[in-house]
């Protein structure tokens, strides 16, 4: 299969990932600027989204792979496990910022060991960059 597509779709399925994680927590979260940047973060990992199937679109007519019910099954419920004693922001912001921090190793990873079309490397580049504005922000709430 072409490097191309395998990369597209890591990098959806993280933006499915974290879209995920994000809506999960989201109704736990009772602070107005907190709320604000997790609605923000869905709808640029949505963003991005779109734009990989896009892209993907060029490379193959088959759908790109999303998380599986599964994997969307264990995410909920790692969260409401790490939730269940502790729903504060700070313990919240925690999660958020390990969840987010793995994103970011991902796409380094994908970045430093994989040949890539420079259309992929942008969007690779662009959904790292994301993810480290939000990491930073996330900090803040710790």
């Amino acid at each position: 299969m072409d490097n191309n597509i395998d990369i597209l779709d890591e990098l959806n399925k993280g933006c499915c990932m974290g879209v995920d994680a994000l809506e999960i927590i989201l109704p736990k979260v009772e602070e107005h600027d907190f709320q604000e940047l997790l609605e923000n973060q869905i709808e640029e990992y949505k963003s991005i989204s779109v734009k990989i199937d896009d892209l993907y679109r060029q490379f193959t007519s088959s759908n790109l792979h999303e998380t599986s019910t599964m994997e969307k099954a264990m995410t909920w419920y790692g969260i409401q496990k790490d939730t269940l004693l502790d729903n504060s922001i700070s313990n919240l912001a925690d999660l958020l910022v390990r969840g987010t921090n793995m994103g970011i190793i991902e796409g380094k990873k994908i970045i430093n060991h994989k040949k890539m079309d420079k259309r992929v490397y942008k969007i690779c580049s662009e959904y790292i960059k994301m993810q480290e504005r939000y990491l930073e922000n996330l900090k803040e709430y710790l």
